[in-house]
């Protein structure tokens, strides 16, 4: 029976699974993070190869007949050829296949292999395949191409409002409570301080997004329109993704991934469709309920063209998995 090895490369963690034709999962295991931006192709193709490896308990390549790799990073067509080629190379699989991390999540949440998806963690990006495999994607490097949007974001905003609340600047909002609270400090301009003077890691603010969307439940209307500018843009690039490929007027699924956007908060939540549905009254908002691997491995069965039961059985696998962790 034909084997996949399916891989999620993330800038924190890669998890891998090796899974048989039929959809039996056979080893999951997962390793370092995956930085060829910082890395480099070969170092980062080794953090790879060295999870594969375990999951054949040591031996050599070919790790599968299949190679199903989604992996951040790979960003533009060129940086996905270059990663195709170093594991094509080392002769990771009989058939290599790349693309960006954003993918896999659709692929996981959808029903089937095309669709749109909008990942929103610690920053943001969108894609979307249509049925007949046209692809619309964002370059997703950041302010500087036009995102906004995250964790990231999310949590400078709460704290840019807390901190002019408290000098006299801005409205009133419990965010300035929210942050003295979170960092037990007497005030917003001793964690300003202390960011300034490296004291605080500057990733510690995401632990606000949260209490951030905790605020706005209670009905503070600053923090509100911080969360509403985040729905707003959630559904900007899920709408621009369905009309780059024809589909605002098709029954297709819109995929939510990511930590923001997987904690359903019921005010965003509630935003993201209304704004998704006036544009695209046919389109379906699913949030992922199954890890970006999965995704990965449901590629990897269609690139076999495997059974139905095949995917239902991954399906069920990473489901049962993810209830059970």
């Amino acid at each position: 029976m034909r084997t996949i090895l399916a891989v999620d490369g993330g800038n924190s963690k890669t998890d891998l699974a090796l899974v048989a034709e039929d959809g039996t999962v056979l080893a999951t295991g997962r390793t370092g993070p995956f930085v060829p931006q910082s890395a480099g192709v070969v170092a980062a193709a080794d953090v790879v190869e060295r999870g594969a490896r375990a999951l054949r308990d040591g031996m050599a390549a070919p790790y599968a007949d299949v190679m199903a790799a989604y992996l951040a990073g790979a960003d533009f067509p060129a940086e996905e050829e270059a990663l195709r080629a170093e594991f094509a190379a080392r002769g990771c699989a009989g058939e290599v296949s790349v693309a960006n991390d954003t993918f896999a999540v659709l692929r996981a949440g959808a029903s089937r292999p095309w669709g749109v998806v909008v990942v929103c963690g610690a920053g943001m990006n969108a894609a979307g395949v249509s049925p007949s495999g046209e692809v619309a994607r964002f370059p997703a490097l950041g302010r500087r191409s036009g995102d906004w949007g995250g964790g990231e974001d999310l949590a400078d905003w709460a704290l840019w409002h807390a901190a002019r609340m408290e000098d006299g600047r801005g409205p009133a909002t419990a965010l300035a409570d929210l942050v003295v609270t979170h960092f037990g400090t007497a005030s917003v301009t001793e964690v300003v301080l202390a960011l300034h003077f490296g004291e605080l890691d500057p990733a510690r603010l995401h632990e606000l997004v949260p209490g951030l969307f905790a605020v706005a439940g209670d009905g503070d209307a600053v923090a509100r329109g911080v969360v509403a500018r985040q729905a707003e843009e959630v559904a900007v690039m899920a709408t621009v993704c369905l009309k780059r490929l024809g589909l605002l007027g098709t029954p297709a699924e819109v995929v939510l991934g990511g930590s923001v956007l997987t904690a359903r908060d019921p005010y965003m939540h509630g935003l993201i469709e209304a704004a998704i549905g006036a544009s695209a009254p046919d389109a379906r908002v699913v949030v992922s309920a199954l890890p970006p691997v999965a995704g990965a491995a449901l590629a990897g069965l269609d690139l076999l063209d495997a059974a139905e039961t095949a995917r239902t059985r991954v399906r069920e696998h990473f489901r049962r998995s993810r209830c059970e962790g």
